[in-house]
């Protein structure tokens, strides 16, 4: 019976391909940043109550987040969308690709949930790249009632297993005192130095910090004229590391040397978090197998990723959500080698064949893997809350 179920599944996926296709586009020529994704999350809405869920927008004080159900059955899947883009990048992560193969597996689940005894909830989830939606969304009760969680990803290249690494996201601000820079420079306070100091800080921690531990950020705004001393500096700064409990050893080390630039230059420090910490993901074992099994039917896994499946350990608030449900978070490669994650020509190879492709795999897996759950009682048994 499964096999008939699994095969239905694909039909729909199959059926729903232009669709599919049309909403990663649009995602992908309509980039919105984080918590402003007002476009997407209303395109996947309106998506969604076309296959008859039931949806509600703007959930948990978070604007562009929602939930779609279909079904009142005893087992709750939740399929996880994310839509934000990156800061002058657009869809250099392929979030389009993510958002749509929610979309798909919902399209496959939809028609079957009353055989299953499912309930498929589809959460918008915003701003992952920073901002922490779906922690926020954990916190505030969208995940309430759900047996299991999943998403997937894409990358280069196949890689099932997630590592992400835990992650605090920092804004740094600087405040010294205008000064002409050539008449009168003894009366500055500069606080682009305040900058350097902080870095040369970090440079010399790296030796003492885990392998894990990733320490890295931009300076956004460094002053606004050579000849004026600057005023105020601001920066985005991430440190990462291989757990939480790791974390928050590192973080206050990082901590630490920006506040040595304030000591140095004399500028006032404003350090502030961006988002909530996401944590280290904790991949449901039962589900990542069957996730594979379902792969090698679609001839996906099949492969050694070699060094461009690193993409696994890019952090995630997924991970928040794995700490409390069991969940798995895939990547599915889109042939964009030599093009990376978080590169201009990654968000080209995001509309390609093989990302369309990606989408439709994805969608398949899923909905696959959920029947595999709902079917097989020992299995369902162990989700079933």
């Amino acid at each position: 019976m499964s096999t008939v179920l699994k095969d239905q599944a694909a039909a729909l996926v199959e059926r729903s391909a232009e669709r599919l296709r049309g909403v990663s586009r649009t995602i992908h020529a309509n980039p919105e940043l984080g918590f402003h994704e007002v476009q997407a999350a209303a395109l996947l809405c309106d998506e969604l109550e076309a296959l008859g869920f039931i949806t509600e927008r703007g959930i948990c004080d978070l604007p562009t987040a929602f939930s779609a159900s279909i079904g009142s059955g005893k087992l709750t899947v939740a399929i996880c969308a994310e839509y934000d883009a990156l800061p002058g990048m657009g869809h250099a992560c392929g979030h389009n690709i993510i958002a749509a193969a929610a979309l798909g597996a919902a399209a496959a689940l939809a028609p079957l949930v009353d055989e299953l005894d499912l309930t498929v909830k589809v959460l918008g989830t915003p701003a992952e790249e920073g901002g922490g939606g779906k922690i926020y969304l954990l916190e505030r009760g969208a995940f309430e009632g759900v047996d299991l969680a999943m998403m997937i990803h894409p990358g280069p290249v196949d890689v099932a297993r997630a590592e992400p690494f835990a992650v605090a996201h920092l804004h740094v601000d600087y405040h010294g005192h205008a000064a002409h820079a050539a008449a009168y420079p003894d009366e500055g306070v500069n606080a682009a130095d305040a900058f350097t100091v902080a870095q040369v800080a970090m440079g010399l921690l790296r030796q003492q910090l885990p392998s894990s531990a990733r320490v890295h950020g931009v300076v956004t705004n460094g002053g606004d004229a050579p000849n004026v001393i600057p005023e105020r500096t601001q920066g985005r700064w991430y440190v990462r590391a291989g757990s939480l409990e790791e974390l928050n050893d590192i973080e206050p080390k990082v901590r630490k040397c920006f506040e040595a630039g304030a000591l140095a230059t004399g500028t006032t420090l404003t350090l502030g978090e961006e988002s909530p910490h996401y944590g280290e993901f904790y991949n449901d074992e039962v589900l990542l197998d069957l996730f594979v099994a379902n792969g090698h039917e679609r001839g996906r896994f099949t492969s050694d990723p070699g060094s461009a499946g690193r993409m696994n350990r890019a952090s995630t608030d997924m991970g928040n959500v794995s700490a409390k449900i069991p969940s798995i978070h895939p990547y599915l490669g889109i042939d964009s080698l030599p093009a990376l994650n978080h590169q201009p020509a990654f968000a080209a190879h995001c509309i390609s064949p093989a990302a369309d492709q990606a989408i439709l795999d994805g969608s398949t897996l899923m909905a696959w893997t959920v029947i595999d759950v709902a079917r097989q009682p020992a299995v369902r048994q162990r989700f079933s809350s």
